[in-house]
């Protein structure tokens, strides 16, 4: 499974875990550091001291490369920028915004970039902004996704044409199958958000990991357009933006209903009712599976994509 990830990272294997709201912490990002990958802290949920606080752990927990997710459209941005080159954190993965302002500013101090991105269009702007590598991530993903709504399956193909820059699939992505087949179209890594938010060091609420361990096809759906196009289960808050959308709600009015902390709520505090959810398609493949470790999930990974690769020849 060596490529131009691997060796860009300096990881064994190419697998990343997303930088996920209540769900990236310290624990989660060095497990999968520790287990080969490239873990990643999501500073999305963090202000800049408790991100100093999750680096120092994580740097405490293992030698290995890990990483920082940052979306740019933070508003303390600046200051999160601090803390990761003051701690001398090895790579940055940016997204929510363009990378242009700081990927140089991130590559004078040493670090790494990644950008994510849901269009062949933006992949090419990333690489006149200098990254060294891409996320090209499908509409299947959970959370916010791109406004093209262009799934996996179509996006990595187009992004591999349209960019010579190392390529990281995402959307989708739950299985050693999976990976073969991101390979095959191009892709010479992955990203998976949903496989990882539900493993035991994740940082989200129990109730949040076993509700979403039990859904079925169709229980999740992305809503809010007219914000940022967002994956949602299906459930209380769920229901009250649909009806809010098929009313013609506003975006001022979209914003009263979610309010503040709704994210909170939902994946780190457990509240399935007035609490946001958010979690991709691919989570419908693990119904009614148990909690499983890190660990546990990269001998899986590792175990399918032999048997995947096997099977073809």
């Amino acid at each position: 499974m060596k490529s131009r990830i691997t060796e860009l990272f300096g990881i064994e294997f190419p697998i990343i875990a997303g930088g996920m709201v209540w769900c990236s912490g310290w624990r989660l990002a060095a497990a999968v550091s520790e287990a080969g990958g490239l873990g990643l802290i999501g500073a999305g949920s963090m202000t800049p001291e408790v991100l100093r606080e999750h680096i120092v752990k994580c740097k405490a927990a293992t030698q290995k490369p890990f990483g920082v997710n940052v979306p740019l459209m933070k508003p303390d941005v600046l200051e999160i920028m601090n803390v990761i080159a003051e701690e001398h954190v090895p790579v940055v993965f940016t997204s929510a915004g363009s990378p242009k302002k700081w990927t140089k500013w991130l590559h004078d101090r040493a670090i790494k970039v990644a950008h994510v991105v849901a269009s062949s269009t933006f992949a090419r702007k990333c690489e006149e902004a200098g990254v060294d590598a891409v996320v090209a991530e499908g509409f299947e993903a959970g959370g916010h996704n791109g406004r093209e709504e262009t799934t996996t399956l179509c996006l990595i193909p187009a992004v591999r044409k349209a960019t010579t820059l190392p390529l990281i699939a995402a959307g989708g992505i739950a299985t050693g199958d999976a990976i073969l087949a991101m390979k095959v179209l191009g892709a010479e890594g992955v990203q998976m958000g949903t496989r990882f938010a539900l493993t035991v060091e994740s940082s989200a609420s129990d109730a949040f990991k076993q509700r979403c361990l039990n859904l079925a096809e169709g229980d999740t759906k992305l809503l809010l357009r007219k914000l940022s196009p967002t994956r949602l289960v299906k459930g209380g808050f769920f229901d009250a933006i649909e009806q809010a959308e098929n009313n013609g709600a506003t975006e001022q009015q979209l914003l009263d209903i979610i309010g503040t902390g709704a994210s909170r709520r939902g994946i780190f505090e457990g509240d399935l009712e007035t609490g946001e959810l958010e979690i991709g398609q691919v989570a419908s493949l693990l119904q009614g599976r148990p909690q499983q470790t890190v660990s546990e999930v990269f001998m899986e990974l590792l175990e399918e994509y032999a048997a995947a690769k096997q099977s073809l020849n």
